[in-house]
């Protein structure tokens, strides 16, 4: 089903890049809208639920919020991840509490003690699976469709997404040559923010505000250079570019890493910024990864778990400190939730109308798009980069 908005609205988003708008303000505001999203975007397909390591190792389980759903994650030796609803085929109890991992050699009911295998297979019912006419078969846990792409762990519960790879496209050849699942966790950071989730995205995906809100950034970084990427799968990004003095995105244009063996020359003067639909900001330095994982709490409240990953011999550079990175970033970010939550406020004034966008805002533009192609319940496929005069088509 569409959306519950003006539909007439969602098609000018969708219209052809010069002639097209922003989205109305009961998108960002209206609790009907932000049902229909948690349904049909995060419920619909693949959704990023963090990194593989970091969630579980092999022998482990961890339990997690999902969309107001509790989710048991599950690694086997042999690092097969699963996920199921995190209830007890008997009486419905909590099988983990949510929190860090832990060591387990199976997964056993607080309640009556049933016990299932990592694959969710019912191991053990007292009394009952001694029983002969009880079949352990038939009362295995519920499912949900878990897939792992780069290091990063994803949920689809609809289970017909195709699979995580279609899904991203030529995402993949885009991000290898920084072996993210290779990296390492240095530091998180968690913000909550008092703005709907997509004006997160759509503010990650345009440097048009940057003159005006980030003088570090502009330090370091052209706000105007660059290049848009066109996608094969459903997600959008470009490449921005390093300023001369600097050798990454730092207060000071320093790094105290080192630099990912895989990047040729003129990647280490570039930084690429891709979003991941619908939930995923991945921002690849030439010697450490940003992301930002988001997670809508409310129409008016996003949760940010923004992550720092390096390859494992950085962590052993003479010097190294992950201060140089999470400084930089943690002001741009606060500086980029001000301009957020400012937003949020205006869309309920009655002069909220949907914009026309400036040819810096292309990418922002296939975001919109897609969310537009959902709103409208049609087939999500690749976004197109349009031409303009400040940003070029590249191919991957």
């Amino acid at each position: 089903m569409p959306a519950p908005l003006d539909l007439d609205a969602i098609e000018a988003v969708a219209a052809e890049f010069g002639n097209s708008r922003t989205l109305p303000a009961d998108a960002y505001r209206s609790a009907d809208v932000f049902a229909w999203e948690r349904e049909t975007i995060f419920e619909s397909g693949w959704v990023c639920v963090g990194r593989t390591d970091d969630l579980a190792l092999p022998g482990q389980l961890r339990a997690i919020d999902h969309g107001g759903e509790s989710v048991l994650l599950a690694r086997d030796q042999d690092g097969t991840l699963r996920a199921f609803s995190n209830v007890c085929r008997h009486r419905g109890h909590i099988l983990v509490e949510p929190g860090d991992a832990i060591d387990a050699r199976q997964i056993r009911c607080p309640y009556h003690s049933w016990a299932y295998r990592f694959d969710g297979e019912l191991r053990t019912a007292p009394l009952l699976t001694q029983t002969d006419d009880f079949e352990a078969s038939q009362w295995g846990l519920v499912s949900i469709r878990a897939g792992t792409w780069m290091g990063w762990a994803f949920l689809d519960p609809s289970g017909v997404a195709p699979d995580l790879t279609a899904t991203f496209g030529n995402a993949s050849e885009l991000l290898a040559r920084y072996e993210p699942e290779r990296l390492r966790l240095g530091a998180r950071h968690a913000y909550e923010v008092k703005a709907n989730w997509k004006l997160v995205t759509e503010n990650y995906h345009e440097c048009y505000h940057c003159t005006s809100i980030h003088p570090e950034l502009c330090e370091v970084t052209p706000h105007d250079s660059g290049a848009d990427h066109q996608p094969t799968g459903l997600w959008c990004g470009g490449t921005m570019y390093l300023k001369d003095h600097a050798s990454t995105m730092s207060l000071s244009g320093e790094s105290l890493g080192v630099a990912f063996r895989l990047l040729e020359d003129r990647h280490l003067r570039e930084v690429v910024y891709v979003g991941l639909w619908p939930n995923l900001l991945v921002s690849a330095h030439p010697d450490y990864v940003m992301t930002h994982r988001i997670v809508p709490l409310a129409p008016d409240r996003t949760f940010i778990e923004c992550d720092w990953l390096w390859a494992p011999d950085s962590f052993e550079a003479d010097g190294f400190s992950t201060d140089y990175a999470t400084d930089f970033w943690d002001i741009t970010n606060k500086e980029d939730w001000t301009a957020c939550e400012q937003v949020q406020r205006a869309t309920v004034n009655r002069g909220f109308r949907p914009g026309p966008l400036s040819p810096m805002e292309t990418t922002m533009y296939q975001f919109l798009g897609l969310v537009a192609k959902a709103y409208l319940d049609r087939p999500m496929t690749p976004p197109t980069v349009p031409h303009n005069r400040l940003y070029k088509l590249t191919d991957v």
